[in-house]
C-alpha cells in the first residue's frame, strides 16, 4: 500500500512537472505581453483597487512603466505604501541597470486609504479624489475578498457581496462625473469564472437565510459582471467605457481563507506552482484593456487572456442587470 500510494504520488509530481515544462515553453507570449511602448499611458490618471498585492501589484507595476499615474486604493495603507516603495525600487533599479528600455519615464505612484467594505469610507476616499484629482483616466476594479467564512462589512452586508458588488459599486458611481469629464476613459472589473456557479437570490442577497461561502463568491462575481453590462448600456454615448474579465487562476493571497491540509500542502504548492499562473501573467488582460488601443470604444464585453469570450445567458440577463442595479443603489444609499 505504501508502494503504491509513493508510485502514485510521484506520478503525479511527474506529471505536474511536465505539463509545468510544457506550460513555459508554449505558452511564453500569452503570459507575457510586455514590450508596449513605454509612453503609451503617459498623462493618464489610473486607480486601481487592491494594489499592494497580487494581481494589482503586477497591474501597477506594467501601468507605472507604461508611464501612468497610478493611485492605489488600499485598506491598509502601511502595506500599501510598502508596496509602493518596492515598486519605486524596482522601476529605479530597471532603469539604473537599463534592463528596460524608456523606463526611465515611468509615471508617479500614489497611495490613498480605501476600504471597500466600509460605505463610509468609500465615500470620504471619492470626496478625496473629486477635491484633488482633475482627472481620471481608468478605473480598475481589482480588489476582491474570496470564500471568507461568515462576517457582514461594516453597513453589515455579507462581506464577499458587500466588498467585491457594493464597495464598488458605489466607488465606480460616485465617480463616473470624473471619468465622464476625462473622457475617453475606461472601467476595468476584475470578476471571475466562477461566476458560472452563482446565481442572484433577490430574496436573500445578504446570506441570512443560508451561507455557502463558494456560492456567495461566485454571486459576487456574477453581480461584477451584470453590473458591468448594465453600466455600459447607460454609460452609451459618454466615450466612457467598461469591460469586465477574468485572469484565469493566478497564484495570489486571495485564497488565504481556505484551509489546507498540512500533510497535502507541499503538492497543492507544486500543483500551484505548475498550473497556477503568476501574478504578473494573470495582470495581462488587466492592463491590455486599461491601456490598449486594440480595445478603445469597446464596451459591456468579457474577456480572458487578452480575448473577448462568450457568457452564459444568466450572465447577459438585462432585466436581471436592472434589477440588481436599483436594488444596489438602495443597499448602498445613493437613493433612499
Amino acid at each position: 500500500m505504501a508502494v503504491a500510494t509513493a508510485a502514485a504520488v510521484l506520478a503525479a509530481l511527474g506529471g505536474a512537472l511536465w505539463l509545468a515544462a510544457r506550460r513555459f515553453v508554449g505558452s511564453g507570449v500569452q503570459r507575457l505581453r510586455r514590450g508596449g511602448d513605454p509612453g503609451l499611458m503617459h498623462g493618464k490618471t489610473v486607480l486601481i483597487t487592491g494594489a499592494n498585492s497580487g494581481l494589482g501589484r503586477a497591474t501597477a507595476a506594467e501601468l507605472l512603466r507604461l508611464g501612468a499615474r497610478v493611485i492605489m486604493g488600499c485598506r491598509d495603507r502601511a502595506r500599501a505604501e510598502e508596496a509602493a516603495g518596492q515598486l519605486r525600487r524596482e522601476l529605479r533599479q530597471a532603469a539604473e541597470c537599463g534592463s528596460e528600455p524608456g523606463v526611465g519615464g515611468a509615471g508617479e505612484l500614489v497611495v490613498r486609504e480605501l476600504d471597500l467594505a466600509s460605505l463610509r469610507s468609500v465615500r470620504a476616499f471619492c470626496q478625496e479624489m473629486l477635491q484633488e484629482e482633475p482627472r481620471l483616466d481608468v478605473l480598475i476594479n481589482n480588489a476582491g475578498i474570496f470564500q471568507c467564512p461568515y462576517m457582514k462589512t461594516e453597513d453589515g452586508f455579507e462581506m464577499q457581496f458587500g466588498v467585491n458588488h457594493l464597495g464598488h459599486f458605489l466607488l465606480t458611481n460616485l465617480l463616473l462625473g470624473l471619468l465622464k469629464s476625462s473622457a475617453p476613459s475606461r472601467i476595468v472589473v476584475v470578476s471571475s469564472k466562477l461566476y458560472k456557479y452563482g446565481d442572484i437570490n433577490f430574496d436573500d442577497l445578504n446570506s441570512e437565510q443560508s451561507y455557502n461561502k463558494s456560492f456567495c463568491y461566485s454571486r459576487s462575481k456574477l453581480a461584477n459582471i451584470l453590473f458591468t453590462r448594465e453600466l455600459a448600456r447607460r454609460l452609451e454615448g459618454t466615450n466612457v467605457t467598461v469591460n469586465v474579465l477574468h485572469p484565469g487562476i493566478v497564484r495570489t493571497n486571495l485564497g488565504r481563507h481556505i484551509h489546507i491540509p498540512l500533510l497535502v500542502k507541499p503538492l497543492f504548492n507544486l500543483v500551484s506552482w505548475a498550473f497556477f499562473k503568476t501574478p504578473v501573467e494573470g495582470a495581462q488582460t488587466s492592463i491590455y484593456l486599461a491601456s490598449s488601443p486594440d480595445v478603445e470604444g469597446v464596451s459591456g464585453r468579457y474577456f480572458g487572456d487578452c480575448k473577448e469570450e462568450e457568457l452564459l445567458p444568466k450572465a447577459m440577463d438585462e432585466s436581471v442587470a436592472r434589477k440588481l442595479w436599483d436594488i444596489s443603489e438602495v443597499m448602498v444609499g445613493i437613493l433612499k
